[in-house]
Formats: structure tokens, sequence, C-alpha cells
């Protein structure tokens, strides 16, 4: 009852907040980009590096050139606002049992055959429903209900850059954290800039396989891992989050590489979220994939040397909760998105005193 009763103030929180909003276009140029001849524009936040022609988006459909100049038509145009748990993200290492105050503007630069999120990631900002919520705004709302973080998410945080980085940067002078969860599909300048205010960072590394990569997601393997390697040398908490398709990215040969490629690059101690795939978007012919198989990918990151594996998608399994690698005891007990119960005091163990990575408070 508790649970259902917060989940309706959050619900009632949202609206009011919505209430205030209304739609306003706010144009801001766009960062990392050069004007080419007879007004075409080359853009370098990604790896797609797409050359625009004037009245045309680049392929993310979230910047465009207009007249000779690229924008980013995101830009305190969001076009989901919630205040979410962090679980929700997910983050299990990262302030546990606290909510997030999560935007996004539409648009993306992959092209996922299984996005959970296409209705967003799929459109342009000028296709879909915004709210005018400058960044100031944002971090005003995050303070006012009571959330330590904001979280950029839903459907791919790199193509609303600019909101975001002028976001991070008021919340971290508030003393707000800021987190992601992206694909990682970056290139490495703008991603080193926004390193500087950011406190953790969930990527989803959709498989270990370029093939897949590039047919399934339209997207390069060799980026996401370089990502991963910038963000652990900023030393920015890291989460990865795999989602398993049956038939695509589910042999073990190829998940037990990918484990071996984390503990090897990132560490042993990178919490790794199994994600279970429903059919969805161009996939729906897809099944399910099998509790078994999650269960079985869970067994390989173990055996690799990974301390925290977890499943997601697959609400009461056990693998959504926390144990102590060094006495197995429960830390955090958790039922989807819900923290039910946390034994790690200090960073520590309760039990046995082991450290456990993460942020804690």
């Amino acid at each position: 009852m508790q649970l259902y009763k917060k989940k309706i103030k959050n619900l009632i929180i949202l609206f009011t907040l919505l209430g205030f909003l209304g739609y306003c276009q706010e144009l801001k140029e766009a960062s990392f980009y050069k004007k080419l001849e007879n007004k075409f524009v080359q853009c370098f936040l990604c790896p797609k590096t797409c050359v625009i022609g004037p009245g045309k988006y680049g392929f993310c459909r979230a910047r465009k050139n207009i007249d000779g100049t690229l924008y980013s038509m995101g830009y305190s145009n969001p076009c989901s606002v919630a205040i979410d748990p962090v679980e929700k993200k997910p983050f299990f290492h990262f302030l546990p049992g606290t909510n997030t105050f999560s935007i996004a503007s539409s648009g993306c630069s992959l092209r996922c055959k299984f996005c959970q999120n296409w209705e967003i990631s799929q459109y342009s900002p000028e296709e879909t429903r915004n709210y005018h919520l400058p960044p100031e705004k944002v971090v005003e709302y995050a303070i006012k209900y009571n959330c330590p973080s904001i979280a950029y998410t839903y459907s791919e945080p790199v193509n609303f850059y600019e909101y975001m980085i002028d976001t991070a940067k008021i919340a971290k002078e508030k003393g707000i954290k800021n987190i992601v969860h992206t694909a990682g599909f970056i290139n490495p300048e703008p991603l080193e800039q926004i390193c500087k205010y950011l406190d953790a960072v969930n990527v989803d590394l959709k498989g270990f396989n370029k093939n897949f990569y590039r047919n399934v997601c339209e997207g390069e393997l060799d980026v996401v891992l370089n990502t991963l390697k910038i963000l652990k040398k900023n030393r920015i908490w890291i989460e990865i989050t795999n989602l398993i398709i049956p038939g695509y990215n589910d042999k073990p040969e190829e998940i037990k590489k990918m484990c071996i490629w984390i503990k090897e690059n990132l560490g042993e101690s990178v919490p790794l979220h199994f994600s279970r795939f429903h059919p969805m978007y161009l996939m729906k012919h897809i099944p399910s994939t099998p509790v078994n198989t999650l269960e079985m990918a869970v067994r390989i990151a173990k055996e690799v040397g990974l301390k925290y594996v977890y499943i997601g998608n697959v609400p009461g399994s056990e693998y959504e909760n926390t144990y102590c690698p060094s006495c197995g005891k429960l830390l955090v007990k958790r039922i989807g998105f819900s923290v039910l119960e946390n034994n790690i005091i200090n960073g520590k163990c309760k039990f046995c005193g082991a450290k456990i990575e993460g942020v804690w408070r």
C-alpha cells in the first residue's frame, strides 16, 4: 500500500508540474559542427559525422540545418518529464531508494529494431508533443520535489547534448547529481567535455558482435567500448545494461567474451544488468527471452569474476537483489523498482564489513 501511495504521489507531482508547462520552441545552436559551402554543415557530435543540407536533419533527427546553422531542436523542449525511482534507469549501486528527476527530448543516433521507446527516439522534436522546460527550471523542480539527481534518459541523451550539459552545469553547482542512460554512441571530444559534470552513467552494451551492432542497431561496437573506457578514465560510476534477444545476442560464447572484456577493461565491480527482451517495435515477431537464458548469462558473468550481476524485467527474481560478494548475505532487497531492504552502511556490508562498491550517500 505504501508503494502504491508513493507512486500516486509522484504522478500527482508530475501532473502538477506539467500543468505549468507550455510548448515554446527555443532554438539553440549546436556544438561540435562546422559550416561548409552552400550552407551545408557537418556534425561531429557522434561518429556518423552527418553532412546536412539546408532545411534537413542529421541522422538523429534532433539536429537541423536552418539556413546554414546547425541547431539542437530538443533544447528546453523535453517530450518526456517524470519523477522515477533511480532503480528504473537502472542504477542499483547509486543512491538506492531515491527518486530522480527524468527528462528526454526525441531523436536517436541509432536505429535499434527492438527499441522500447521508439515513439520518441525515432521522431524529431518537431514531431512530438513537447514542454518548455529550460535548464534552470529542471534543476529547480529537482530540488523542489526532493530528487537528489537528474536523469537524462528515455531516448538518447547524446542528441540533446546542449540541453543536457547546460542543465548538468547548473545542477552540479546546486549539489544535484547528474546521471545518464545512453547507448554510448558519441565522439570522444564531446564525451570528455560532459564527463566533467556527470556522476553516473548506465551504458546499453547491446551485444558483443560487430555485425549485430551494424545490422540491428546501425551502430558500431568499438565506439561504445571506447565510450566505456573514457567514462572509466574519468572516474564516473558505471553500470551496464545488456538486453538479451533470443537468436541475436544470446550466444554463451559472446556473453562470456563480453564479460571478460568488462572485467579486464572496467573492473570486476561494475554492475551488469542482463535485461529481458519483450516483442517490440520492428521485432514483434521475436519471442520474449526465456528466464533460463538470463540465468545462464548470470552464471557466465559470475564465473568470469564479475561481482554484481543482475536480471532486469523479471520482477521477483532473486537476481534483482544485491548480495555481499564476501559473506553472501542479502544486502539490498528489491522487487521491480522498489527497495524493500538495505543493509549497506557507509558503503560497507552490515554483516561482515566488506566494502560494497557504489555511491551510497
